[in-house]
Protein backbone atom coordinates (compact mmCIF):
# COMPACT_ATOMS: atom_id res chain seq x y z
CA UNK A 1 0.00 0.00 0.00
CA UNK A 2 1.30 3.44 -0.94
CA UNK A 3 2.16 5.92 1.83
CA UNK A 4 -0.43 8.70 2.06
CA UNK A 5 1.96 11.31 0.73
CA UNK A 6 2.45 9.32 -2.51
CA UNK A 7 -1.26 9.06 -3.38
CA UNK A 8 -2.18 10.43 -6.80
CA UNK A 9 -5.36 12.27 -7.66
CA UNK A 10 -7.49 10.39 -10.24
CA UNK A 11 -7.95 12.27 -13.49
CA UNK A 12 -11.70 11.78 -13.26
CA UNK A 13 -11.72 13.69 -9.97
CA UNK A 14 -9.48 16.43 -11.37
CA UNK A 15 -11.79 16.96 -14.34
CA UNK A 16 -14.81 17.11 -12.01
CA UNK A 17 -13.31 19.89 -9.86
CA UNK A 18 -14.83 22.79 -11.87
CA UNK A 19 -18.34 21.35 -11.47
CA UNK A 20 -19.12 23.22 -8.25
CA UNK A 21 -20.59 26.63 -9.12
CA UNK A 22 -18.93 28.42 -6.21
CA UNK A 23 -15.51 27.12 -7.29
CA UNK A 24 -15.85 27.38 -11.06
CA UNK A 25 -13.83 29.78 -13.17
CA UNK A 26 -15.36 31.39 -16.26
CA UNK A 27 -14.34 30.00 -19.69
CA UNK A 28 -13.73 33.20 -21.64
CA UNK A 29 -10.35 32.90 -23.42
CA UNK A 30 -9.70 32.04 -27.08
CA UNK A 31 -6.49 31.00 -28.87
CA UNK A 32 -5.31 34.58 -29.50
CA UNK A 33 -5.98 35.49 -25.88
CA UNK A 34 -3.75 32.60 -24.81
CA UNK A 35 -0.94 33.51 -27.23
CA UNK A 36 -1.12 37.10 -25.99
CA UNK A 37 -0.99 35.94 -22.37
CA UNK A 38 2.15 33.91 -23.13
CA UNK A 39 3.82 36.80 -24.96
CA UNK A 40 2.54 39.21 -22.34
CA UNK A 41 4.28 37.24 -19.61
CA UNK A 42 7.48 36.60 -21.59
CA UNK A 43 8.29 39.76 -23.53
CA UNK A 44 9.16 42.32 -20.94
CA UNK A 45 11.70 41.58 -18.26
CA UNK A 46 13.52 39.21 -20.65
CA UNK A 47 14.15 42.09 -23.07
CA UNK A 48 14.05 45.24 -20.99
CA UNK A 49 15.85 44.06 -17.81
CA UNK A 50 17.68 40.71 -17.84
CA UNK A 51 19.97 41.02 -20.92
CA UNK A 52 21.88 43.89 -19.36
CA UNK A 53 22.08 42.52 -15.82
CA UNK A 54 23.22 39.04 -16.86
CA UNK A 55 25.56 40.21 -19.64
CA UNK A 56 27.41 42.41 -17.15
CA UNK A 57 27.50 39.83 -14.37
CA UNK A 58 27.86 36.39 -16.01
CA UNK A 59 27.89 36.08 -19.81
CA UNK A 60 29.13 39.19 -21.64
CA UNK A 61 28.01 39.11 -25.30
CA UNK A 62 27.52 35.38 -24.77
CA UNK A 63 24.12 36.36 -23.37
CA UNK A 64 22.95 35.79 -26.96
CA UNK A 65 23.93 32.13 -26.64
CA UNK A 66 22.38 32.03 -23.15
CA UNK A 67 18.99 32.96 -24.61
CA UNK A 68 19.30 30.29 -27.29
CA UNK A 69 20.21 27.61 -24.74
CA UNK A 70 17.30 28.64 -22.53
CA UNK A 71 14.99 28.58 -25.57
CA UNK A 72 16.05 25.05 -26.50
CA UNK A 73 15.42 23.78 -22.99
CA UNK A 74 12.11 25.66 -22.90
CA UNK A 75 11.00 24.07 -26.16
CA UNK A 76 11.31 20.58 -24.65
CA UNK A 77 9.32 21.66 -21.61
CA UNK A 78 6.77 23.64 -23.66
CA UNK A 79 5.83 20.59 -25.72
CA UNK A 80 5.28 18.63 -22.50
CA UNK A 81 3.15 21.45 -21.09
CA UNK A 82 1.10 21.47 -24.29
CA UNK A 83 0.32 17.74 -24.03
CA UNK A 84 -0.72 17.91 -20.37
CA UNK A 85 -2.65 21.19 -20.67
CA UNK A 86 -4.74 19.79 -23.52
CA UNK A 87 -5.39 16.57 -21.55
CA UNK A 88 -6.09 18.19 -18.17
CA UNK A 89 -7.74 21.58 -18.88
CA UNK A 90 -8.14 22.75 -15.28
CA UNK A 91 -6.41 25.35 -13.11
CA UNK A 92 -3.11 24.51 -11.43
CA UNK A 93 -0.50 24.09 -14.19
CA UNK A 94 2.45 21.90 -13.14
CA UNK A 95 0.96 21.40 -9.68
CA UNK A 96 -2.14 19.69 -11.09
CA UNK A 97 -0.08 17.63 -13.54
CA UNK A 98 2.22 16.47 -10.74
CA UNK A 99 -0.77 15.48 -8.58
CA UNK A 100 -2.17 13.32 -11.37
CA UNK A 101 1.09 11.53 -12.11
CA UNK A 102 3.76 11.62 -9.41
CA UNK A 103 1.92 11.81 -6.09
CA UNK A 104 0.66 14.28 -3.50
CA UNK A 105 4.00 15.15 -1.95
CA UNK A 106 5.47 15.96 -5.38
CA UNK A 107 2.37 18.00 -6.20
CA UNK A 108 2.74 19.91 -2.95
CA UNK A 109 6.43 20.58 -3.57
CA UNK A 110 5.78 21.87 -7.08
CA UNK A 111 2.81 23.94 -5.93
CA UNK A 112 4.88 25.44 -3.13
CA UNK A 113 7.66 25.99 -5.65
CA UNK A 114 5.27 27.74 -8.05
CA UNK A 115 4.27 30.08 -5.24
CA UNK A 116 7.94 31.07 -5.06
CA UNK A 117 8.29 31.27 -8.86
CA UNK A 118 5.34 33.55 -9.51
CA UNK A 119 5.51 35.77 -6.46
CA UNK A 120 9.24 36.35 -6.71
CA UNK A 121 9.02 36.74 -10.49
CA UNK A 122 6.30 39.34 -10.12
CA UNK A 123 8.42 41.23 -7.60
CA UNK A 124 11.35 41.18 -10.06
CA UNK A 125 9.18 42.54 -12.86
CA UNK A 126 7.75 45.28 -10.65
CA UNK A 127 11.29 46.41 -9.77
CA UNK A 128 12.20 46.63 -13.47
CA UNK A 129 8.96 48.52 -14.17
CA UNK A 130 9.89 51.05 -11.50
CA UNK A 131 13.35 51.60 -13.02
CA UNK A 132 11.90 52.39 -16.47
CA UNK A 133 9.24 54.68 -15.00
CA UNK A 134 11.90 56.63 -13.11
CA UNK A 135 13.99 56.92 -16.31
CA UNK A 136 10.98 58.26 -18.23
CA UNK A 137 9.95 60.76 -15.58
CA UNK A 138 13.50 62.01 -15.07
CA UNK A 139 13.79 62.65 -18.84
CA UNK A 140 10.63 64.72 -18.66
CA UNK A 141 11.89 66.63 -15.60
CA UNK A 142 15.43 67.27 -16.90
CA UNK A 143 14.56 70.57 -18.67
CA UNK A 144 13.43 71.94 -15.30
CA UNK A 145 16.49 70.69 -13.41
CA UNK A 146 14.42 68.30 -11.30
CA UNK A 147 14.74 64.56 -10.58
CA UNK A 148 12.75 62.04 -8.58
CA UNK A 149 14.08 61.36 -5.10
CA UNK A 150 16.03 58.10 -5.47
CA UNK A 151 15.36 57.04 -1.88
CA UNK A 152 11.67 56.53 -2.74
CA UNK A 153 12.45 54.51 -5.89
CA UNK A 154 14.95 51.95 -4.54
CA UNK A 155 14.82 49.04 -2.12
CA UNK A 156 16.63 49.34 1.23
CA UNK A 157 19.16 46.58 0.40
CA UNK A 158 19.93 47.25 -3.27
CA UNK A 159 23.15 48.56 -4.81
CA UNK A 160 21.82 52.10 -4.41
CA UNK A 161 19.84 51.79 -1.16
CA UNK A 162 16.70 53.81 -0.56
CA UNK A 163 13.76 53.72 1.82
CA UNK A 164 11.12 52.03 -0.31
CA UNK A 165 10.43 51.31 -3.98
CA UNK A 166 7.13 53.20 -4.11
CA UNK A 167 6.44 52.91 -7.89
CA UNK A 168 6.84 49.11 -7.74
CA UNK A 169 4.49 48.93 -4.78
CA UNK A 170 1.82 51.00 -6.51
CA UNK A 171 1.77 49.18 -9.85
CA UNK A 172 1.28 45.81 -8.14
CA UNK A 173 -1.72 47.07 -6.19
CA UNK A 174 -3.32 48.62 -9.29
CA UNK A 175 -3.01 45.43 -11.35
CA UNK A 176 -4.30 43.33 -8.48
CA UNK A 177 -7.47 45.41 -8.48
CA UNK A 178 -7.85 44.87 -12.28
CA UNK A 179 -7.45 41.10 -11.93
CA UNK A 180 -10.15 40.91 -9.29
CA UNK A 181 -12.52 42.54 -11.80
CA UNK A 182 -12.37 39.66 -14.30
CA UNK A 183 -10.27 37.44 -16.60
CA UNK A 184 -11.73 38.73 -19.89
CA UNK A 185 -11.17 42.37 -18.94
CA UNK A 186 -7.61 41.54 -17.91
CA UNK A 187 -7.01 39.63 -21.17
CA UNK A 188 -8.20 42.62 -23.25
CA UNK A 189 -5.87 45.00 -21.41
CA UNK A 190 -3.02 42.52 -21.85
CA UNK A 191 -3.64 42.21 -25.62
CA UNK A 192 -3.42 46.00 -26.09
CA UNK A 193 -0.18 46.13 -24.11
CA UNK A 194 1.32 43.24 -26.10
CA UNK A 195 0.65 45.04 -29.40
CA UNK A 196 2.20 48.28 -28.11
CA UNK A 197 5.33 46.71 -26.67
CA UNK A 198 6.10 44.53 -29.69
CA UNK A 199 5.77 47.59 -31.94
CA UNK A 200 8.18 49.58 -29.78
CA UNK A 201 10.66 46.70 -29.62
CA UNK A 202 10.70 46.67 -33.42
CA UNK A 203 11.33 50.43 -33.37
CA UNK A 204 14.31 49.89 -31.04
CA UNK A 205 15.72 47.22 -33.36
CA UNK A 206 15.31 49.49 -36.39
CA UNK A 207 17.09 52.40 -34.65
CA UNK A 208 19.92 50.66 -32.80
CA UNK A 209 20.87 47.98 -35.34
CA UNK A 210 22.74 50.60 -37.41
CA UNK A 211 25.10 51.32 -34.50
CA UNK A 212 26.26 47.77 -33.77
CA UNK A 213 30.04 47.58 -33.46
CA UNK A 214 31.25 43.94 -33.73
CA UNK A 215 34.29 44.74 -31.58
CA UNK A 216 31.90 44.96 -28.62
CA UNK A 217 31.22 41.24 -29.08
CA UNK A 218 34.86 40.42 -28.31
CA UNK A 219 35.57 38.55 -26.15
CA UNK A 220 32.29 36.75 -26.75
CA UNK A 221 32.43 34.73 -23.52
CA UNK A 222 34.57 36.77 -21.10
CA UNK A 223 33.43 34.65 -18.14
CA UNK A 224 33.75 31.34 -20.01
CA UNK A 225 31.04 28.89 -21.03
CA UNK A 226 30.11 28.35 -17.38
CA UNK A 227 29.15 32.02 -17.26
CA UNK A 228 26.95 31.55 -20.33
CA UNK A 229 25.14 28.59 -18.77
CA UNK A 230 24.71 30.43 -15.46
CA UNK A 231 23.14 33.33 -17.37
CA UNK A 232 20.99 30.84 -19.32
CA UNK A 233 19.69 29.43 -16.04
CA UNK A 234 18.78 32.90 -14.80
CA UNK A 235 17.26 34.28 -18.03
CA UNK A 236 15.20 31.10 -18.13
CA UNK A 237 12.57 32.99 -16.17
CA UNK A 238 12.03 35.07 -19.32
CA UNK A 239 10.36 31.99 -20.82
CA UNK A 240 7.89 31.47 -18.00
CA UNK A 241 5.11 32.77 -20.27
CA UNK A 242 3.97 29.37 -21.48
CA UNK A 243 3.72 28.15 -17.89
CA UNK A 244 1.41 31.10 -17.25
CA UNK A 245 -0.69 30.05 -20.26
CA UNK A 246 -1.21 26.62 -18.70
CA UNK A 247 -2.52 28.16 -15.46
CA UNK A 248 -5.50 29.55 -17.42
CA UNK A 249 -6.54 26.18 -18.92
CA UNK A 250 -9.77 26.16 -16.91
CA UNK A 251 -10.71 29.53 -18.43
CA UNK A 252 -10.04 28.57 -22.07
CA UNK A 253 -13.11 28.08 -24.29
CA UNK A 254 -11.55 25.23 -26.30
CA UNK A 255 -8.50 24.09 -24.29
CA UNK A 256 -7.82 20.92 -26.27
CA UNK A 257 -7.12 22.97 -29.41
CA UNK A 258 -6.07 26.37 -28.06
CA UNK A 259 -3.69 25.48 -25.21
CA UNK A 260 -0.98 24.02 -27.51
CA UNK A 261 -1.34 27.05 -29.83
CA UNK A 262 -0.94 29.47 -26.94
CA UNK A 263 2.02 27.67 -25.38
CA UNK A 264 4.09 26.97 -28.51
CA UNK A 265 3.20 30.20 -30.34
CA UNK A 266 4.20 32.45 -27.47
CA UNK A 267 7.53 30.63 -27.03
CA UNK A 268 8.45 31.02 -30.72
CA UNK A 269 7.74 34.77 -30.88
CA UNK A 270 9.55 35.41 -27.61
CA UNK A 271 12.73 33.60 -28.66
CA UNK A 272 13.13 35.58 -31.89
CA UNK A 273 12.76 38.92 -30.13
CA UNK A 274 15.07 37.99 -27.23
CA UNK A 275 17.96 37.02 -29.47
CA UNK A 276 17.56 40.08 -31.70
CA UNK A 277 17.53 42.57 -28.82
CA UNK A 278 20.38 40.88 -26.90
CA UNK A 279 22.55 40.89 -30.05
CA UNK A 280 21.96 44.58 -30.70
CA UNK A 281 22.31 45.64 -27.07
CA UNK A 282 25.70 44.00 -26.57
CA UNK A 283 26.84 45.14 -30.01
CA UNK A 284 26.12 48.81 -29.35
CA UNK A 285 27.36 49.11 -25.73
CA UNK A 286 30.12 47.19 -23.96
CA UNK A 287 28.68 44.50 -21.72
CA UNK A 288 30.60 46.01 -18.79
CA UNK A 289 28.24 49.01 -18.81
CA UNK A 290 24.96 47.12 -19.02
CA UNK A 291 24.51 46.07 -15.39
CA UNK A 292 21.43 48.23 -14.77
CA UNK A 293 17.69 47.55 -14.46
CA UNK A 294 16.90 49.54 -17.65
CA UNK A 295 19.61 48.49 -20.19
CA UNK A 296 17.57 49.28 -23.34
CA UNK A 297 17.14 52.87 -22.20
CA UNK A 298 20.86 52.97 -21.39
CA UNK A 299 21.72 51.92 -24.96
CA UNK A 300 19.63 54.72 -26.45
CA UNK A 301 20.94 57.27 -23.95
CA UNK A 302 24.47 56.24 -25.01
CA UNK A 303 23.49 56.89 -28.63
CA UNK A 304 22.30 60.36 -27.54
CA UNK A 305 18.73 59.68 -28.60
CA UNK A 306 16.73 60.85 -25.58
CA UNK A 307 13.46 60.86 -27.54
CA UNK A 308 13.98 57.21 -28.46
CA UNK A 309 14.94 56.41 -24.88
CA UNK A 310 11.68 57.96 -23.72
CA UNK A 311 9.74 55.99 -26.36
CA UNK A 312 11.39 52.74 -25.33
CA UNK A 313 10.71 53.54 -21.69
CA UNK A 314 7.02 53.81 -22.61
CA UNK A 315 7.26 50.47 -24.43
CA UNK A 316 9.14 48.92 -21.54
CA UNK A 317 6.56 50.16 -19.08
CA UNK A 318 3.80 48.75 -21.26
CA UNK A 319 5.63 45.47 -21.80
CA UNK A 320 6.67 44.96 -18.23
CA UNK A 321 3.18 45.88 -17.05
CA UNK A 322 1.73 43.04 -19.13
CA UNK A 323 4.32 40.61 -17.72
CA UNK A 324 3.41 41.66 -14.21
CA UNK A 325 -0.28 41.36 -15.00
CA UNK A 326 0.08 37.77 -16.21
CA UNK A 327 2.30 36.73 -13.29
CA UNK A 328 -0.24 38.15 -10.87
CA UNK A 329 -2.91 36.25 -12.84
CA UNK A 330 -1.09 32.89 -12.69
CA UNK A 331 -0.15 32.72 -9.02
CA UNK A 332 -3.68 32.97 -7.55
CA UNK A 333 -4.80 30.09 -9.77
CA UNK A 334 -2.09 27.84 -8.36
CA UNK A 335 -3.21 28.65 -4.81
CA UNK A 336 -6.84 28.23 -5.94
CA UNK A 337 -6.16 24.70 -7.21
CA UNK A 338 -4.22 23.71 -4.07
CA UNK A 339 -7.07 24.98 -1.90
CA UNK A 340 -9.66 23.10 -3.95
CA UNK A 341 -7.69 19.92 -3.22
CA UNK A 342 -7.70 20.66 0.51
CA UNK A 343 -3.94 21.26 0.74
CA UNK A 344 -4.64 24.88 1.67
CA UNK A 345 -7.67 26.28 3.55
CA UNK A 346 -10.92 25.85 1.60
CA UNK A 347 -11.76 29.55 1.83
CA UNK A 348 -9.03 30.30 -0.72
CA UNK A 349 -10.85 28.40 -3.49
CA UNK A 350 -14.03 30.48 -3.39
CA UNK A 351 -14.66 32.65 -6.45
CA UNK A 352 -16.17 36.11 -6.51
CA UNK A 353 -19.96 35.83 -6.99
CA UNK A 354 -20.02 38.67 -9.53
CA UNK A 355 -16.63 38.64 -11.28
CA UNK A 356 -16.03 34.83 -11.19
CA UNK A 357 -12.36 35.30 -10.26
CA UNK A 358 -10.34 33.76 -7.38
CA UNK A 359 -10.44 37.10 -5.57
CA UNK A 360 -9.11 36.00 -2.19
CA UNK A 361 -5.92 34.46 -3.57
CA UNK A 362 -5.54 37.36 -6.03
CA UNK A 363 -5.64 39.96 -3.26
CA UNK A 364 -3.31 37.94 -1.02
CA UNK A 365 -0.82 37.49 -3.86
CA UNK A 366 -0.90 41.20 -4.66
CA UNK A 367 -0.12 42.19 -1.08
CA UNK A 368 2.87 39.82 -0.77
CA UNK A 369 4.29 40.78 -4.19
CA UNK A 370 3.90 44.49 -3.43
CA UNK A 371 5.89 44.12 -0.22
CA UNK A 372 8.62 42.10 -1.97
CA UNK A 373 8.90 44.58 -4.85
CA UNK A 374 9.17 47.48 -2.43
CA UNK A 375 11.93 45.95 -0.30
CA UNK A 376 14.03 43.39 -2.25
CA UNK A 377 17.01 44.01 -4.62
CA UNK A 378 16.68 42.82 -8.24
CA UNK A 379 19.47 40.21 -8.38
CA UNK A 380 18.16 38.23 -5.40
CA UNK A 381 14.70 37.85 -6.89
CA UNK A 382 16.04 36.96 -10.38
CA UNK A 383 18.00 33.97 -9.05
CA UNK A 384 15.12 32.76 -6.89
CA UNK A 385 12.60 32.89 -9.72
CA UNK A 386 14.77 30.93 -12.16
CA UNK A 387 15.35 27.95 -9.90
CA UNK A 388 11.61 27.71 -9.29
CA UNK A 389 10.85 27.79 -13.02
CA UNK A 390 13.39 25.09 -13.85
CA UNK A 391 12.13 22.78 -11.12
CA UNK A 392 8.56 23.15 -12.38
CA UNK A 393 9.66 22.20 -15.89
CA UNK A 394 11.39 19.04 -14.63
CA UNK A 395 8.15 17.91 -12.95
CA UNK A 396 6.10 18.51 -16.09
CA UNK A 397 8.51 16.54 -18.29
CA UNK A 398 8.42 13.67 -15.77
CA UNK A 399 4.62 13.82 -15.71
CA UNK A 400 4.34 13.30 -19.46
CA UNK A 401 6.54 10.19 -19.29
CA UNK A 402 4.65 8.70 -16.34
CA UNK A 403 1.20 9.24 -17.88
CA UNK A 404 2.24 7.76 -21.23
CA UNK A 405 3.07 4.47 -19.46
CA UNK A 406 0.43 4.43 -16.69
CA UNK A 407 -2.53 5.76 -18.73
CA UNK A 408 -1.89 5.02 -22.41
CA UNK A 409 -5.68 4.86 -22.92
CA UNK A 410 -6.24 8.57 -22.29
CA UNK A 411 -7.19 10.88 -25.15
CA UNK A 412 -4.30 13.16 -26.06
CA UNK A 413 -5.37 16.04 -28.35
CA UNK A 414 -1.69 17.01 -28.59
CA UNK A 415 1.25 14.61 -28.25
CA UNK A 416 4.90 15.45 -27.61
CA UNK A 417 6.87 14.44 -30.73
CA UNK A 418 9.92 12.16 -30.49
CA UNK A 419 8.70 10.64 -27.23
CA UNK A 420 10.46 9.85 -24.88
CA UNK A 421 13.54 11.66 -26.19
CA UNK A 422 12.27 15.24 -25.83
CA UNK A 423 10.84 14.86 -22.30
CA UNK A 424 14.05 13.13 -21.13
CA UNK A 425 16.12 15.84 -22.78
CA UNK A 426 14.03 18.47 -21.01
CA UNK A 427 14.69 16.81 -17.64
CA UNK A 428 18.44 16.58 -18.22
CA UNK A 429 18.84 20.13 -19.56
CA UNK A 430 16.69 21.72 -16.85
CA UNK A 431 18.69 19.83 -14.23
CA UNK A 432 21.93 21.06 -15.80
CA UNK A 433 20.77 24.67 -15.75
CA UNK A 434 19.66 24.31 -12.12
CA UNK A 435 23.16 23.08 -11.28
CA UNK A 436 24.57 26.19 -13.00
CA UNK A 437 22.78 28.60 -10.67
CA UNK A 438 24.69 30.36 -7.88
CA UNK A 439 24.95 28.62 -4.51
CA UNK A 440 22.94 31.43 -2.88
CA UNK A 441 19.96 30.61 -5.12
CA UNK A 442 20.08 26.97 -4.00
CA UNK A 443 20.35 27.94 -0.34
CA UNK A 444 17.28 30.17 -0.51
CA UNK A 445 15.37 27.58 -2.54
CA UNK A 446 16.12 24.78 -0.07
CA UNK A 447 15.08 26.94 2.87
CA UNK A 448 11.77 27.70 1.11
CA UNK A 449 11.31 24.00 0.33
CA UNK A 450 11.97 23.02 3.96
CA UNK A 451 9.31 25.49 5.14
CA UNK A 452 6.88 23.99 2.63
CA UNK A 453 7.48 20.44 3.85
CA UNK A 454 6.79 21.52 7.43
CA UNK A 455 3.47 23.03 6.31
CA UNK A 456 2.57 19.89 4.35
CA UNK A 457 3.18 17.40 7.16
CA UNK A 458 1.70 19.67 9.83
CA UNK A 459 -1.50 20.56 7.93
CA UNK A 460 -1.94 19.63 4.28
CA UNK A 461 -1.42 15.86 4.47
CA UNK A 462 -4.37 15.44 6.87
CA UNK A 463 -6.55 18.15 5.29
CA UNK A 464 -6.25 16.72 1.75
CA UNK A 465 -9.50 15.80 0.00
CA UNK A 466 -7.92 12.42 -0.77
CA UNK A 467 -7.56 11.78 2.98
CA UNK A 468 -11.29 12.16 3.68
CA UNK A 469 -14.58 12.57 1.76
CA UNK A 470 -14.97 16.13 0.37
CA UNK A 471 -17.11 18.54 2.32
CA UNK A 472 -20.66 18.97 1.07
Amino acid sequence: MKPAFLRTKPLQLILQDPDRADRRLKRALGAWDLVAIGIGCSIGVGIFVLPGVEAAKHAGPGIILSFLIAAGVSACAALCYAELAAMIPVAGSAYTYGYATLGEIIAWIIGWDLVLEYMVGASLVAIGWSAYLVNLINHLLDPFGWRLAAVWCNAPWGETPGYLNVPALCIVLVLTALLVRGIKESAKVNLVMVIVKVAIILVFIAIAAWYVNPTNWRPFMPFGFSGVTTAAAIVFLAYVGFDAVSTTAEEARNPQRDMPIGIIGSLAVSTVLYVAVASIMTGVVSYTKLGVADPVALVLNTLNKPWASMLVSVGALTGITSVLLVLLLGQPRILFAMSRDGLLPARLSHVHPRFHTPHITTIGTGIVVAIGAALLPIRVVAELCSIGTLFAFVIVCCGVIVLRFTRPDLSRPFRVPLFPVLPLLGIVLCGYLMASLPVTAWERFLVWLAIGLVVYFAYSRRASRLAAPPAA
